[in-house]
């Protein structure tokens, strides 16, 4: 039959026939578990669609006293704190999304935890009293003063990772908190166009130009707005990824100037 094509391998004594989907991989490695394994971790977040930075392997997590299974390719967590009932996603058991939000704001540095907490937050499969609930059930374990912290600054109005790490650059340097997403209405009442982060008070704007904004088009589009923001006040400054994770401080002491401008 594996010969012919009717089937095909998944893992080690596991295999499937030709109606195969993209997560048959996932549900043919828990058969090799042990029972009660769930997906957690980045890969639950994946699923769930808030996942972290780029990760290698499948993470799961083993019910405390089980012994951690061996298998290339997959990276275990021994659950300290009792799971609960897994939430089924594509046929696939995964730890609840607050779970996963609240262990990956734990473990992840914290410049790539709150992205996570505002994308969970963005997606809707977790609110900020689910956050809340479970940062209080994680109150004795490692780090849980990092996934406090940040689960505060938490907003679901943000849009990407970097728009996320921007505003938390900003306000670990001590400068007021920025909002995410502003739109700014014309001279009749119509909101026209949306910022990235904004200090509408003071009509300080702040954007991130990722790979997209190179498109001909959209920068043509680009163009038209920031000279209308200008023209109406607006004081806009833009940062690349080189500005984000290369010079940090150009864009504290850049922002910084921005404000003092606009006292």
């Amino acid at each position: 039959m594996l010969d012919t094509g009717e089937l095909s391998r998944l893992h080690r004594g596991v295999y499937t026939g030709r109606d195969t989907d993209a997560f048959d991989g996932l549900r043919g490695l828990l058969l090799r578990m042990p029972e009660g394994v769930l997906l957690g971790m980045q890969t639950a977040a994946a699923l769930y669609g808030f996942g972290g930075p780029e990760f290698r392997g499948v993470h799961v997590i083993v019910p405390k006293g089980i012994v951690r299974p061996r298998i290339r390719g997959v990276v275990t967590h021994e659950a300290i704190l009792p799971v609960g009932e897994p939430l089924w996603v594509h046929g696939l058991p995964c730890a609840p999304p607050a779970r996963c939000a609240i262990d990956l704001a734990r473990h992840l540095p914290r410049f790539d935890a709150l992205p996570v907490l505002d994308a969970a937050l963005r997606t809707g499969v977790c609110s900020p009293e689910d956050l809340a609930l479970e940062v209080h059930r994680h109150a004795r374990l490692r780090r849980v003063r990092q996934a406090r912290e940040l689960m505060a600054l938490a907003d679901p109005r943000a849009e990407c990772v970097q728009e996320s790490q921007l505003r938390l650059m900003i306000l670990d340097a001590g400068l007021p908190a920025p909002e995410p997403q502003v739109w700014v209405p014309d001279d009749w009442g119509s909101l026209v166009y949306r910022i990235d982060l904004a200090y509408p008070r003071r009509r300080v704007g702040i954007e991130y130009d990722g790979g997209s904004h190179l498109d001909r088009t959209r920068l043509q589009a680009d163009r038209l707005r920031m000279n209308w923001l200008d023209s109406h006040g607006w004081l806009m400054r833009y940062f690349t990824a080189r500005d984000l994770y290369r010079r940090p401080g150009l864009i504290v002491s850049t922002v910084r100037d921005a404000l003092a401008t606009r006292r």
